[in-house]
């Protein structure tokens, strides 16, 4: 490369631990693309991940503006130069896409593109990508492409390595899936234990209700705010576990206003008093942002249905890149060894493993009759 071989180097070792510190597919597909199109000195750079119906399940670009790519419209099918690089083995070095006979045209906002390198990702037998880069920002030999084999070279080995960054995400996001059905199995018996024994009560208390109803009214009223009460009870049991089995907005909303969201309802659903305050928070990448919301909604869970608390306080702040949970409630705390020696841990263990998968840490401190305050840090994008 021009700026020598240490320069070089250095710059693929940059995109290689870009791409490895990423798990969601998507941030893979973009920091790929961006350091393809950096590290070849690239005006445009572009990812096409195929879907089984002859499109892209996945089509990420670099170099073209929002606008841009809102006005080109939508996703390209599998055609062309872009379908020869998903159906053949080799990388395609062009000095003018527009002039090879498997061009078909682009949209009249798309921009224009000369010299081309295309190369596809494999894993195995399996193409899984494609990578292509357009216009490279160097004086052109007369009728050659500005892509050298140098660039093919170094193009193939970070599309080696784009393979194995692509199925870690994948298989990143087929395990969180499991987690997230098993979560909601879980959730789905702890709703039908909860609500089936207030249920139980309250059709014990109607039926005590219904027999003293004639020979002693008194008693038979009492019995029937009995009843009342259950039933509120239960219709709470129903709210809280609705807000749990809901899946979060986060992609829609954010963070911020999904937790604020979740959290409004559980301080109508319980008794407690459930507060939220949010300070500087920026956007955190996609897997850090999942991870907070849901030891959020464990700490929460913890506090509101086992401490006893009158007041739970929820806070979620900017430091530095990242972002720190905190979950404070005043409730009867635990002692932490007790509750490790007798094999419960309340959710710790997986609070813990939630926070580390993330690259963050918790911190949990609690005493018998002193509350307990979770805390969670990230470090952001």
């Amino acid at each position: 490369m021009s700026q020598g071989p240490r320069s070089g180097l250095a710059a693929v070792s940059s995109a290689l631990l870009a791409m490895s510190r990423h798990l969601e597919v998507r941030d893979v597909l973009k920091t790929i693309v961006a350091s393809a199109r950096e590290l070849l000195d690239a005006q445009y750079a572009a990812l096409g991940v195929p879907d089984d119906h002859g499109g892209f399940a996945q089509f990420v670009v670099d170099g073209v503006s929002e606008e841009q790519w809102r006005a080109i419209g939508p996703l390209p099918r599998q055609h062309g130069i872009l379908a020869a690089m998903l159906h053949q083995a080799q990388a395609e070095r062009l000095a003018d896409v527009r002039q090879d006979p498997r061009f078909e045209g682009w949209p009249a906002a798309h921009p224009d593109m000369s010299d081309f390198l295309g190369l596809p990702i494999r894993d195995g037998d399996e193409v899984i990508g494609a990578l292509f880069l357009a216009n490279k920002r160097c004086a052109k030999p007369a009728g050659g492409c500005g892509f050298t084999q140098e660039d093919e070279d170094l193009l193939a080995l970070l599309a080696q390595h784009a393979a194995i960054a692509l199925t870690n995400a994948r298989l990143y996001e087929r395990s969180r899936e499991l987690t997230i059905a098993e979560e909601r199995s879980r959730l789905a018996h702890e709703l039908h234990d909860a609500v089936s024994q207030k249920l139980f009560s309250l059709r014990l208390t109607a039926q005590a209700a219904a027999a003293l109803v004639d020979r002693d009214p008194a008693r038979a009223k009492g019995e029937l705010q009995q009843v009342a009460a259950l039933a509120a009870e239960a219709a709470d049991e129903l709210r809280a576990a609705v807000v749990e089995l809901r899946p979060a907005a986060l992609d829609e909303d954010g963070l911020v206003a999904t937790l604020r969201t979740q959290i409004q309802v559980l301080d109508r659903a319980h008794s407690a008093r459930v507060t939220f305050t949010a300070h500087g928070i920026r956007a955190l990448p996609a897997a850090q942002e999942e991870a907070v919301l849901r030891v959020a909604q464990e700490a929460l869970h913890n506090a509101l249905r086992h401490s006893g608390a009158d007041h739970v306080d929820v806070t979620l702040e900017r430091r530095g890149c990242g972002a720190v949970l905190r979950v404070a409630d005043d409730g009867s705390g635990f002692d932490q060894h007790a509750v490790r020696g007798a094999g419960r841990h309340l959710g710790l263990v997986s609070m813990r493993d939630r926070a580390s998968g993330a690259g963050g840490t918790l911190t949990v401190e609690s005493a018998p009759g002193k509350g307990t305050t979770i805390e969670m840090e990230v470090p952001g994008g």
